[in-house]
């Protein structure tokens, strides 16, 4: 048997609905001939009399009974099935799979998160915590729909990466320290530090600090965290070369120094995703979003 035409279970609705072929042709804008052919064409293909025809109305059948009723939900269901693709389409409705670092989402990405709900709600980001390498690692795969990344990167084929957000980097050091008003890597490098892994930008970005003052030194601990490398500092364990975060440092009180360095040092972070031809709707609003949060 064949399978049930969606069109023709529409007709039958309305007939229903309306009680005459005439009704029903005039509500869905078709010749009074092809409503016809749309019941007769469903009567024989269930071997069944859906409508008892009368002189003035039509009647449904007890088996034409059953099927409206489940063809009314099976129209609903359809109908909801085009507009979730409609709303998926226009970008609407959709999830995607952004990548970036711990401390990107802890100072950064809030606001951009808050920002998105407003304006597209429909749209779920799934956040993944991947370094840079990973991140365009994966948007090559195409695993990742988006990564906020340290630049500068090396180029990709089919890849883009746009500026986004400087961050100004600073010393954390323990509030029990004396130091200098701004800090220099000759001074810091002869103090226990806490650095980010061999891994990431972040410490290739801090060790070329170093280098261009003739220093090369050495951590106590390494790790990826940016929350947990200042409570370290805060314990007094040693200090640390950190962007300064969007939000206050209140919660540390007077345990922790933020100092300017000198000379200056500043982290970059870029926007990367696939060509813009690529994309689907919700990754493409959620890009419109992150523009509108670029700095200036």
């Amino acid at each position: 048997m064949r399978h049930l035409n969606l069109d023709q279970l529409r007709t039958l609705v309305a007939i229903a609905d309306l009680g005459t072929f005439s009704a029903a042709a005039k509500a869905l804008h078709l010749a009074q001939p092809t409503v016809s052919l749309h019941v007769s064409e469903l009567e024989s293909r269930l071997d069944a009399q859906l409508v008892v025809r009368g002189t003035r109305s039509v009647t449904l059948s007890a088996a034409g009974a059953g099927l409206v009723e489940r063809a009314r939900r099976l129209l609903r269901d359809a109908d909801d099935a085009i507009d979730a693709v409609r709303r998926q389409a226009e970008g609407r409705l959709g999830r995607v799979r952004l990548g970036t670092s711990t401390g990107v989402v802890i100072d950064l990405l809030p606001q951009v998160l808050e920002a998105l709900q407003a304006t597209h709600p429909g749209i779920d980001v799934e956040v993944n915590i991947l370094g840079s390498n990973e991140a365009m690692a994966r948007l090559s795969l195409g695993t990742l729909d988006i990564g906020l990344v340290a630049m500068p990167q090396p180029p990709v084929r089919d890849l883009m990466v746009t500026a986004w957000r400087d961050q100004p980097m600073m010393a954390y050091l323990p509030g029990r320290w004396k130091a200098p008003r701004r800090v220099t890597p000759k001074w810091l490098a002869a103090q226990p530090l806490i650095f980010n892994d061999a891994s990431t930008h972040m410490y290739g970005l801090t060790m070329e600090w170093f280098a261009q003052a003739g220093c090369a030194p050495r951590a106590r601990i390494e790790l990826n965290y940016d929350a947990a490398m200042r409570s370290l500092v805060a314990a007094g364990y040693g200090a640390a070369l950190l962007p300064t975060p969007s939000h206050s440092e209140e919660s540390l009180g007077d345990r922790v120094q933020v100092l300017p360095l000198s000379p200056r040092l500043t982290r970059r972070l870029g926007i990367a995703h696939r060509t813009r031809s690529t994309l689907d709707g919700a990754t493409v609003r959620v890009l419109e979003t992150l523009a509108l949060l670029r700095q200036a």
